[in-house]
């Protein structure tokens, strides 16, 4: 009795050593991704008032655990009995993030105006606007978050399903907890430097440090921004060019960011261009 129950923790052991190993090798490969995943969600979880930053923040966290216990299931299931689905649905979400990039540029480059016209509504619609911000947030982590479980599950394919399932929740879990948890970090800067200049009691040297934290947000915001908006075109590049064959080897000696850049940058051009003609003509026939 005692042999068998030191068999089945040596078992455990040794299965929970692979799933250490795999996890690291998954996590190293999804490590640019989650990079991108920070940025583009610290510049969607910013622009609130301090009161409504933190629970705006958990919202958009449930929302990608939620995310994710979708996500994983169906990836274990598509790869296991249909593996073509997977390369499709990356696809469409590469479209999906290239028009979001594109149409950030292309707004502050020509449609300067319509900062006023969200300005302007947040001032009337706070809770709309609120909720819409936790919505485009939501969406875009779930595209994010089937990059992340596919990288994740190409590093196992060659595993057992048990350390396939336990590998891919494991880097799921820490892309959730590790990007939300640096996000939340970012979005309280100010509040903190505020309570170390007041509690600094005299103190010039957390004083300085808290006058230094309250000028960094509005650039670490700013600069997550611009960040944001190119990871969100290099993300969708990055999907096209490895998961179609025909860009994948084209101009082989091109450097991949290059490539990429492009990929995205046209693809979002693409589908701005379709979906802005696609409401010109649904504005056509409701004046009809």
């Amino acid at each position: 009795m005692a042999s068998g129950i030191f068999a089945v923790l040596d078992d455990i052991a040794a299965l929970m050593d692979d799933v250490a190993v795999a996890s690291k090798v998954a996590t190293e490969k999804t490590a640019g991704i989650l990079g991108d995943d920070l940025a583009v969600n610290a510049e969607k979880a910013t622009g609130f008032v301090s009161s409504r930053e933190l629970p705006v923040l958990w919202a958009i966290t449930k929302g990608s655990f939620i995310n994710k216990l979708i996500i994983i299931p169906i990836a274990l299931l598509l790869n296991a009995f249909f593996p073509i689905a997977i390369k499709v649905i990356l696809i469409l979400g590469g479209f999906y993030l290239a028009y979001e990039g594109v149409e950030k540029i292309i707004e502050y480059f020509f449609h300067h105006s319509d900062h006023k016209e969200a300005a302007e509504l947040k001032e009337v619609a706070p809770v709309d606007m609120e909720k819409n911000k936790i919505k485009a947030a939501i969406t875009t982590d779930f595209i994010l978050s089937i990059e992340i479980v596919i990288i994740a599950l190409g590093t196992v394919l060659d595993k057992s399903l048990t350390i396939q399932i336990v590998t891919v929740t494991i880097v799921a879990f820490l892309a959730t907890v590790g990007v939300y948890g640096l996000v939340a970090v970012i979005v309280r800067m100010d509040d903190t430097g505020y309570k170390l200049i007041k509690y600094s009691k005299g103190s010039s040297f957390f004083t300085a440090i808290g006058k230094t934290l309250i000028k960094l947000l509005p650039l670490t915001i700013r600069f997550l921004a611009v960040i944001g908006t190119i990871a969100l075109v290099l993300v969708a590049g990055g999907i096209f060019v490895h998961n179609i064959d025909y860009l994948h080897h084209i101009y082989p000696d091109l450097p991949s960011i290059v490539k990429e850049t492009a990929a995205g940058l046209i693809a979002g051009l693409v589908t701005v261009a379709l979906i802005t003609g696609i409401k010109k003509v649904i504005s056509l026939f409701k004046k009809k």
